[in-house]
């Protein structure tokens, strides 16, 4: 492991601490690329407007002439929390914004994972022209459902697509579902500058053109406007769960959501996944949405059914949301007991695949009968965590009818573009893979079992071509030393206070530290007494049970909990360069 050490613009730096930040939020902005306050700026009227959105008005009018002609309205969602919460937005939102004109005609419609598989398929196109819906809302799928939109359209139905996810291709040539309207920041023209918006931003921003064109219409005034920003904390948990990168716009709505989360304005449902998940939402982070509730939401979708999650974010029925989200966490339980064997299964087959003395392949293939296709994602990312390489671990389909397809969901390490890479493998190989999508470093793929060896030989060629030595050396970029006058509780709270995620990497510090003592907790965690700069702290290395020398340099967030009615700091060690 190597770590490296941020460069922090020191122009950059003295700067923002000239405006007024902390010294050390000073630092930590400087280093990721911020380079005066008035980017910190987190007002909603900061947000990129609604009309830079391509689509998003078309589809704004086409939704006001729905509501004001009573014609039912159907979402087809995606069946992980960014497509929940983006569910849950779109019937509230159009629900709310129904209200002056008497509409509550809105329903949805979740794909099972197993039996209907990704996206709007000509299938789930019947299911919902059997509903009685006269409009088709996709939120976070379609921009790849070419045959979906197609069969629904044929049945009559008015479609509009919104979704985040890169278009498909064709033959070198990006290829659109035709005769419906999309709202996607990646499709070609598009001007919005946040091309990494979740499912969830693309819903909501739909929902404030849909507000600003009734408003137009005269339907409300600008002073009795419904408050659609009730949304925000639904929006920031899809945001954070979907680790979409947390450019200046996401921040804003993860900022948002989590101000209003902290003063207990949320969803019942999101209260309920709270207390589930023993978390205060007074002090929420984007660490709570990201490893507390969205864990809990994405359980329904892998392992049962996402309707519980998407009815226990609609509900305002207080007692039921309790009563979904203890289901929910049951579920989530499960998950991990499967995920845990699945883990050590898929491990042991990577590591056969070369020697102890060896580097690991380019990149990892792994797949077991016995493997749960719900849980296949998962089990990428902690191995592609452990060895550092692209992982695709694949499970059988349970579909009826299709049990000789493998169904495979892939993680990536930076400098692979996972998705660029199944688009390079299926012109090579024409054929090997049936279906593909993603981003780039997450994807998933379908392909026939007896394609398995062609599929594992084609991505570790590209992972050849494309990756160096320096890339597949495992490294971690860390702030640099902490000075001792900021291991405090109350800077702990400052630093957990601001939004940190993908693309804006919460706080790690670096330096060389004493291992006073050293033992084993919970058989699979190292709790640590360190001296750092000559001072005691506690530290703990979650899920590392190697023992580390006396002197070392480790990486290191900072956290507090508290004993014997003292709040104290301590170390929540990330790696140690040994």
């Amino acid at each position: 492991m190597k770590i490296i050490t941020r460069d922090v613009p020191p122009r950059a730096a003295w700067a923002l601490e000239q405006g007024g930040l902390h010294p050390l939020l000073a630092r930590l902005f400087a280093a990721r690329g911020i380079t005066s306050k008035d980017e910190l700026d987190d007002a909603l009227a900061r947000l990129i407007p609604p009309t830079q959105m391509l689509g998003a008005q078309q589809a704004a009018r086409a939704l006001a002439d729905a509501m004001a002609a009573k014609q039912a309205i159907c979402i087809v969602a995606d069946y992980d929390c960014d497509g929940a919460t983006a569910c849950a937005v779109g019937l509230r939102g159009l629900r709310l914004l129904g209200a002056p004109l008497g509409f509550d005609r809105v329903n949805y419609l979740v794909p099972d994972r197993v039996t209907d598989g990704y996206g709007l398929t000509p299938s789930i196109a019947k299911r919902v022209k059997a509903q009685g819906a006269d409009v088709l809302v996709t939120v976070d799928n379609g921009i790849a459902s070419v045959e979906g939109v197609r069969a629904a359209r044929e049945l009559g139905l008015q479609v509009i697509v919104t979704d985040h996810h890169l278009p498909a291709m064709k033959d070198g040539e990006v290829t659109l579902p035709q005769d419906c309207i999309i709202v996607n920041p990646n499709q070609p023209g598009c001007p919005f500058e946040s091309k990494s918006i979740a499912g969830v931003g693309v819903m909501f921003y739909v929902l404030l053109a849909l507000r600003a064109e009734l408003r137009e219409r005269g339907v409300f005034t600008a002073q009795n406007q419904p408050k659609i920003d009730s949304l925000l904390p639904l929006v920031a948990l899809g945001t954070v769960a979907d680790v979409v990168k947390l450019d200046a716009n996401n921040r804003r709505l993860v900022a948002q959501g989590l101000k209003r989360v902290r003063q207990g304005a949320m969803p019942p449902g999101m209260t309920a996944l709270f207390n589930a998940a023993a978390r205060k939402p007074a002090a929420a982070t984007g660490f709570d949405f990201g490893f507390a509730l969205g864990p809990r939401l994405n359980a329904a979708g892998r392992l049962a059914d996402m309707t519980l999650g998407i009815e226990c974010l609609t509900t305002d029925d207080a007692l039921r949301a309790d009563e979904l989200a203890r289901t929910l966490d049951g579920i989530n339980r499960e998950r991990k007991v499967i995920e845990g064997d699945m883990r050590e299964q898929a491990l042991q087959l990577a590591e056969e695949m070369f020697d102890e003395s060896e580097e690991p392949p380019p990149a990892l293939v792994v797949f077991d009968p016995d493997f749960h296709e719900g849980v296949v994602g998962i089990v990428a990312s902690r191995l592609k965590d452990k060895l550092h390489r692209p992982t695709f671990v694949f499970a059988a389909s349970g579909a009826e009818g299709k049990e000789h397809e493998l169904k495979g969901s892939g993680r990536s390490i930076a400098g692979f573009h996972l998705r660029d890479a199944l688009d390079l493998v299926a012109k090579r190989h024409p054929g090997v893979l049936l279906r593909f999508g993603g981003h780039a470093m997450a994807a998933g793929c379908t392909i026939d079992e007896e394609h398995l060896e062609t599929f594992e030989a084609a991505l570790q060629q590209v992972a050849h071509e494309w990756l160096d030595a320096a890339t597949l050396q495992r490294r971690i970029e860390a702030d640099g030393p902490l000075e001792a006058k900021y291991r405090r509780p109350d800077l702990v709270d400052t630093l957990h206070q601001e939004v940190w995620g993908q693309g804006f990497a919460p706080p790690v510090f670096c330096e060389e530290v004493q291992v006073v003592s050293q033992r084993l907790v919970g058989e699979k965690h190292l709790a640590l007494k360190l001296k750092h700069q000559g001072e005691p702290v506690d530290g703990i290395w979650f899920s590392h049970t190697e023992p580390l020398p006396e002197r070392v340099k480790i990486a290191f967030r900072l956290d507090a909990d508290e004993w014997q009615g003292q709040r104290r700091v301590r170390f929540l060690v990330e790696a140690a360069e040994v």
